[in-house]
């Protein structure tokens, strides 16, 4: 069980065993009601870096290249290049830690797994409707974008089994982080 899959546990049995603090009927606020586990599924879509939590469905940079041009260019540009956010999502390989260089911080050239990115995309794009992709259209625009930076080739398949093992450039370049304990 996932950190944050046993947090969500806890909480619920705290909230059922304590009473809601929501729903504090008894002085009349009346403000919501204990959450079900179905409302709460929904927005557990955490995924890990060795791809736990990565949903079944596969795709295609082809496919995502479909999904790219109907749901994501009209932001970020033809090819990633940069749209409406003048973000560019491809690119960008070398430019960290270049003295005097200002880094360009990409998918291909920042991003240190793959997963982060495809979970990124599921809880975040597109920006008008979050979470509305199927998981085959967010295996397919993952590849898409990974294709553009020169990380898959263009009959790779994304799953749950092949997305965790696409090496990133910038894998090692994220210093892990401790709470001194």
């Amino acid at each position: 069980m996932s950190t944050r899959k046993g947090l969500i546990a806890a909480a619920l049995l705290l909230l059922a065993t304590t009473g809601s603090a929501f729903a504090d009927t008894d002085r009349g606020l009346n403000l919501g009601h204990l959450a079900s586990p179905g409302e709460i599924s929904p927005w557990d879509i955490d995924v890990s870096p060795d791809g736990t939590g990565l949903p079944p469905g596969s795709g295609t940079p082809a496919q995502g290249l479909i999904v790219y041009t109907q749901k994501c260019v009209v932001c970020h540009g033809v090819n990633g290049a940069g749209g409406t956010f003048r973000t560019p999502l491809a690119g960008g390989q070398g430019t960290l830690g270049v003295p005097g260089k200002r880094p360009v911080k990409t998918i291909g050239s920042f991003w240190p797994y793959a997963t982060s990115v495809f979970a990124y995309i599921r809880r975040a794009m597109p920006y008008d409707s979050p979470k509305s992709l199927s998981s085959d259209e967010l295996y397919a625009v993952t590849a898409y974008l990974l294709q553009l930076n020169g990380l898959i080739g263009q009959n790779d398949v994304m799953n749950a089994q092949t997305l965790p093992k696409v090496l990133m450039p910038n894998r090692n370049g994220f210093k892990p982080w401790t709470r001194g304990d």
